[in-house]
């Protein structure tokens, strides 16, 4: 069991570098420096493959074997899918596929 000294310790400590890991970047490429070609390219590809990893996380317990078949989360990706094509906004298309994921599985399936 922690003491309260411990546990403030432990907090401020995740605070430091919780702080310190978004505040790095601003001091290593400044607005006047130029941002290396590697982080630019991450820039770029990594939305792309963080969004892939997310959905095969979401989707790797759905079974088609058993009901419901997968069918809510094929919904929910063709309404995100589609939201994403109209709106082109990611949290307008995450937020709606998971309103509409969560409704299905609540009361439809």
């Amino acid at each position: 069991m922690l003491t309260n000294g411990q546990l403030i310790i432990i907090i401020a400590l995740i605070t430091l570098v919780t702080y310190l890991t978004r505040a790095i970047p601003f001091f290593l490429y400044p607005e006047n420096k130029e941002t290396p070609k590697y982080i630019e390219y991450l820039g770029q590809v990594l939305p792309y493959a963080i969004m892939g990893m997310l959905i095969i996380y979401c989707l790797k317990g759905v079974s088609i074997t058993t009901s419901p078949h997968g069918i809510p989360e094929l919904i929910s990706i063709a309404f995100v899918t589609l939201l994403h094509l109209w709106k082109n906004n990611t949290l307008i298309s995450i937020g709606g596929g998971t309103l509409l994921y969560m409704f299905l599985v609540q009361t439809v399936f």
